[in-house]
């Protein structure tokens, strides 16, 4: 083997293995929706990634809120048609509810990518 087949092999060697850890690093962001409908939030469950974007959409006539249990977030309310929309940086278990309707609850639970 060449110095120069050596060199552009060891050159090969280390871009594959920039790829692979850059791939693993990397998270593709992804836009998540939750349904307000019929007085619930659908689906009541939701599983994202870091990063991800959460969006609630209202479909009732009845105004709602997603407001979470521990005060970081509150979309204010949010009419028919109306959107509130959410990035998610940290990982965890987030509960929320309807201001207005508080037997209305659902929870995003954040993992890392």
């Amino acid at each position: 083997m060449t110095r120069r087949e050596s060199g552009a092999l060891m050159g090969a060697a280390f871009l594959c293995l920039a790829t692979a850890r850059n791939g693993r690093a990397q998270h593709t962001t992804h836009e998540h929706h939750v349904n307000i409908e019929a007085f619930t939030f659908d689906p009541i469950v939701l599983e994202i990634a870091v990063g991800d974007t959460v969006t609630w959409h209202n479909h009732d006539h009845a105004p709602h809120t997603a407001s979470s249990e521990d005060g970081i977030w509150d979309s204010e309310a949010l009419t028919h048609d109306a959107s509130f929309a959410r990035t998610f940086s940290e990982p965890g278990q987030f509960e929320y509810f309807c201001a207005f309707h508080p037997h209305m609850a659902g929870v995003v639970i954040v993992s890392d990518a």
